[in-house]
């Protein structure tokens, strides 16, 4: 049955938002230790994702009159062939090969007459092979693309050829920086609610200080958030610049999600304090090796705003607002940088910033393209990228009925941004993907291996703290 709908406000903003040198494309690979039979992937995306989402059948339309919406419309050329893909890794077949396929796809563009995504099956890595997925964000925002793409995965190796699994529950909604900011959201509501609430009972109850203090904290909160928003700036540094069109794409080694939990009781922060702070780490010590004076940078949190108790709608769509999160990548000792996570995190926690965020997504979706990609570089040159955590299934899974070895993914740049983090935990393992420009940060694996020298230096401290 055919469908034809108006894209969203927010799905147009990220449809509108591609640039040759930032593509909004969501990156990701699965990586297995044995072969995937591709007869088996066919059927699976078109039971799993095909069947039950209509955006991945379908193709952007632009409007036929001046400011109308554009429209998602049903490809009538469709053919999944177009979009399930086959690629053969170079020899000698490692990551490194790997890498390089990644990065070689990370800057080709969707075509807009076709729906914009693609998973190739790449032969030839170590004994197995590798899966790499590419969607565009106009689709859905990570979160929801994540979960459609785990949906993918079973709990054994011949589930996929039975009656197919409910899938709904394969992203931990409520971890990572995106499921805790369910709670910042809920949270921010609930101040914004309260203090309105107060401000409707001020005429009858103008005497009562608790009523009185809700407004005051209200407007001082919201006209902080303003003025970091709209006054707050990224101080220049090794990652200023303008992007270019090639990018890099490295991540990090494993680490046990029990070993990071090892940095985090001590000190009274979540496992997502630790990693970020690792993260400043790795920023600090990249800048001092290249003779730069690190300094605090600010780098863009998404923060989920869907109701994850529910199945995804079938539209999908962007449901996310943004806020900004100042990295201390200027702080020297790896403790102080966890105890600044926490703190900066938890003052982000309190804060009705998300729901600001998320209106002004809404609102810049509605506005004349070129007006709107003035205003979203405005903001995105603030910063210098998008940090994300996504908390995936903990127990080992399948696809097509070979077992997941791991897993990593990356996030898309915006304007004049250059570094992407992706923090992304599945099997009790959690791995951190960094997507930078490579001619602002041409040698990306030393920001790996700085990030990499910072856990384990935390890891010692934490053992010594025992």
């Amino acid at each position: 049955m055919s469908e034809r709908r108006t894209i969203e406000p927010v799905d147009t903003m990220w449809l509108n938002m591609d640039r040759p040198n930032n593509l909004m494309v969501i990156d990701g690979v699965f990586w297995f230790d044995e072969m995937l039979d591709f007869e088996r992937l066919g059927p699976l995306l078109q039971r799993r994702i095909l069947d039950k989402y209509p955006v991945f059948s379908q193709r952007p339309v632009a409007p036929s009159i001046p400011f109308g919406p554009s429209h998602w419309e049903d490809d009538p050329d469709f053919d999944l062939s177009r979009h399930l893909k086959r690629a053969t890794l170079r020899a000698p077949g490692d990551e490194q090969a790997l890498q390089r396929f990644v990065e070689s796809r990370m800057s080709v563009p969707f075509d807009h007459d076709h729906p914009m995504w693609e998973v190739t099956l790449i032969d030839g890595y170590g004994s197995g092979c590798a899966l790499l997925s590419r969607f565009h964000h106009c689709l859905a925002d990570g979160m929801a693309l994540a979960q459609v793409v785990l949906s993918l995965t079973d709990g054994s190796a011949t589930a996929d050829l039975g009656e197919p699994e409910a899938q709904e529950s394969s992203v931990h909604h409520q971890g990572g920086l995106m499921g805790a900011a369910r709670s910042l959201l809920d949270t921010g509501a609930q101040t914004v609610r309260g203090g309105l609430h107060a401000i409707s009972q001020l005429p009858a109850e103008l005497a009562n200080p608790s009523l009185a203090k809700d407004v005051l904290e209200l407007g001082w909160r919201t006209g902080r958030i303003a003025d970091k928003l709209l006054l707050g700036q990224t101080p220049p540094s090794l990652f200023s610049g303008e992007p270019g069109i090639e990018k890099r794409a490295v991540w990090s080694g494993p680490r046990a999600v029990t070993d990071v939990k090892r940095v985090s009781r001590p000190t009274g922060a979540t496992i997502n304090d630790v990693l970020l702070a690792a993260v400043s780490g790795a920023i600090n010590t990249y800048a001092r090796d290249h003779g730069a004076d690190p300094v605090d940078l600010i780098t863009m949190v998404p923060v989920n705003v869907r109701d994850f108790s529910r199945p995804l709608p079938r539209e999908l769509g962007n449901k996310f607002a943004l806020v900004y999160l100042k990295l201390p990548t200027g702080v020297s000792q790896p403790m102080q940088r966890v105890a600044e996570c926490k703190s900066r995190m938890d003052s982000i926690k309190a804060s009705p910033e998300a729901l600001l965020t998320f209106g002004l997504n809404s609102l810049i979706g509605r506005i004349e393209p070129h007006v709107a990609n003035s205003i979203t570089n405005f903001f995105s040159d603030k910063t210098i990228g998008v940090t994300t955590n996504v908390v995936g299934p903990q127990e080992e899974r399948f696809i097509a009925g070979v077992p997941i070895a791991g897993v990593v993914s990356w996030v898309p740049g915006s304007g004049r941004q250059t570094l992407g983090v992706c923090i992304f935990s599945f099997a009790g393992v959690v791995r951190v993907g960094f997507k930078v420009d490579a001619a602002t940060i041409p040698d990306a694996e030393k920001l790996v291996h700085a990030f990499d020298e910072d856990m384990d230096e935390l890891l010692r401290i934490a053992a010594l703290a025992r």
